[in-house]
Order: structure tokens, then C-alpha cells, then sequence
């Protein structure tokens, strides 16, 4: 039996799935959708199965979805002015930049090459800023999907008491954001924070996206709490097989926590099902704007 403790992230996926499906049918019945477009620089086996990922979930709700993989010898112009061509392109949608990417290459000048209005991932810097105006139509999928993942706990973010560990670009300051537009009140630690389990103890729902191996335990955490667990981290298991944890530790926390998210399985499956909430809201965004005609 699934544990009542852990929240199920790919029902969540399926529920918002559904949503966005009956949106596309919608969104279609006034002008038909173009294509999402997923790019790789270079090979990566490991992004291969995020692609997969997107493009299910795509077929699901019913919009094209085009994989293209580009060289990793492209430059850091050749792949900007091949994005910018995308913009122009009626035919597409919107742009899902994979990472990683070659180090070479700038990931936020290529994110800022993306028009806002095509910007899925919600990468482009004034995607995020947008943000701090409370207008989340395209937010970064993964802290969206973070926020949606407390909201399914039904506890109230009015005046929650939260905490994010961690204040990357791409997660912790834009989910902070995203959960102060919902009312909570929010506190951000990172690496120069001189006590994080002073300030983890006393919150109502823990962030945390940190990069480390099963970083925070029981003891960070207070009884009842919500824990989001957004790290990915690939360690060896007891057999010697690679294995991917997040960034808690779940079996004990678990013990101390009211809902903890698993990895794989929880905030996931959600980031997924946001890349095609924001797709649609792209569509609906670019008929309002007059672009489709």
C-alpha cells in the first residue's frame, strides 16, 4: 500500500494533466496549436529520459512535440540565432531548453534568446521577474511544481510558515516568490545561513533543493510538517548500483513529518505536467497578445 505519508506526485501530474487537456481542446477550437519543440545541445543519455517525459505528456493533453538535438560544436550565436529564428517560427509554440548544457555555452543568455511569450520553461529573465509582480502565467516549472505540491496537502499558504533551503535562480528565490504571492510568510536559507535547523524546526512546509545527499534529517523538521524534497542526487546504493535520493532524508523524516515528497515520484512528475500547463497558457497568452490570427 502506498504510504499516506508520501505525497503521490504522478497523481498530481495525472490530475493536472487532465486540466490542461480540456484547455487544449479549447485553446485549439480558436487556433491550432503549434508544436513544443525540445532542444538538446550535444548528447546526454540521462536527458533522454526527461524528453520522453515531456513528449507522453504531451501526447496526453494533445500538443505537438518536436525533439531536436543540435550539436555540441554549435557556438554560443549559431544556437542564440537559431532560437531567436524560433520566435519568428508560427509554427511553433513554445521552446523547452534542456539542460545540461555544453560549458561552453551561457544557459541564461540562451534562456534571455527566448521570447517570454515561448519561454515554457520559464527560464528567461523576465519570466522570472514577472514573478515579483505576482504574475505567475510562466513560472519556472520546477519551483511551480513545488508550490502546486503543498497546495495538494491542503494545508493553507495564507500565513504559512515556510522555509526554503536554498536560493538558486531556478528554484529557491523564484518558489519564494511564488509562495509569498500566496500569502505564506517565507524565509530563504543557503550555504552562509548560520543555523538552518533553527529556522527548519519552526516552519509549517520545508524546501529544500540543496544538492545533497539526504541533507536534511528528523531533526530539522517540525512534527506535522510538509516536506518538498527537490533535490536529485545520484549516490551508490547498498547492492553498488547507482540510485538517485533527494535532498532528505525520507525514512526518517517521514516518521517526524505529516507528508514528505518522494524522489523519484514526486516533484518530478509535476515539473513535467507544468511544461504543459505552461504551453497551453503560452497558446492562450500569444491569442490574447494577437499573434495567431
Amino acid at each position: 500500500m502506498m504510504d499516506h505519508r508520501l505525497i503521490d506526485g504522478r497523481a498530481v501530474r495525472d490530475r493536472m494533466l487532465t486540466e490542461v487537456a480540456a484547455r487544449v481542446r479549447a485553446g485549439a477550437a480558436k487556433h491550432p496549436l503549434g508544436k513544443l519543440v525540445s532542444i538538446s545541445i550535444g548528447e546526454h543519455k540521462e536527458v533522454g529520459v526527461y524528453v520522453r517525459g515531456q513528449a507522453n505528456a504531451a501526447k496526453k493533453v494533445g500538443i505537438p512535440f518536436e525533439e531536436q538535438v543540435w550539436s555540441s560544436a554549435l557556438t554560443q550565436e549559431e544556437c542564440k540565432a537559431r532560437l531567436v529564428a524560433m520566435n519568428d517560427d508560427a509554427k511553433v509554440l513554445g521552446v523547452i531548453l534542456q539542460r545540461p548544457l555544453p560549458k561552453h555555452l551561457n544557459g541564461r543568455s540562451l534562456a534571455s534568446a527566448i521570447h517570454p511569450l515561448k519561454d515554457i520553461e520559464g527560464m528567461n529573465p523576465a519570466s522570472i521577474g514577472d514573478i515579483v509582480y505576482n504574475d505567475m502565467g510562466l513560472a519556472p516549472c520546477t519551483a511551480a511544481a513545488s508550490v502546486e505540491l503543498i497546495k495538494a496537502t491542503g494545508l493553507d499558504l495564507h500565513g504559512l510558515e515556510v522555509v526554503m533551503i536554498g536560493h538558486s535562480e531556478i528554484v529557491g528565490k523564484p518558489a519564494a516568490f511564488m509562495l509569498m504571492a500566496e500569502g505564506a510568510t517565507v524565509t530563504v536559507c543557503h550555504h552562509l545561513t548560520r543555523s538552518v535547523a533553527a529556522h527548519s524546526r519552526r516552519a509549517d512546509a520545508v524546501l529544500v533543493a540543496v544538492g545533497k545527499p539526504k541533507f536534511l534529517g528528523p531533526d530539522m523538521v517540525k512534527p506535522g510538517a510538509a516536506v518538498i524534497d527537490i533535490g536529485i542526487n545520484q549516490i551508490m546504493g547498498p547492492d553498488g548500483q547507482p540510485m538517485i535520493v533527494g535532498d532528505v532524508d525520507t525514512e526518517r523524516v517521514k516518521e517526524v513529518a505529516s507528508w514528505v515528497t518522494p524522489v523519484p515520484g514526486g516533484v518530478g512528475p509535476v515539473t513535467v505536467a507544468m511544461f504543459m500547463r505552461n504551453a497551453i497558457t503560452a497558446h492562450e497568452k500569444q491569442l490574447a497578445a494577437g499573434w495567431l490570427r
